[in-house]
């Protein structure tokens, strides 16, 4: 299991444009969550998409930048 999470839709142009900073920042792993068709996850996450979350339940909204990736996973 990955230490990090995106929760994220489909065809989200933000999305997309997070996972590219996730790529810049070299984030290693990280799984992916939809969360289009769990309505739980929509309550949740429906217009905070894309968010990643640490395995300890912390999370960085969009809008980030590779910096804050860096020092969001170096957090404890």
């Amino acid at each position: 299991m990955s230490a990090f999470t995106l929760f994220q839709r489909d065809d989200c142009h933000l999305c997309d444009q997070a996972l590219a900073v996730l790529a810049a920042a070299r984030l290693p792993d990280f799984g992916s969550v939809w969360i289009d068709d769990d309505d739980a996850l929509e309550a949740r996450y429906g217009v905070r998409v894309p968010v990643l979350r640490r395995d300890d339940g912390a999370e960085l909204d969009w809008p980030f930048d590779e910096a804050a990736v860096r020092a969001f996973t170096q957090s404890p």
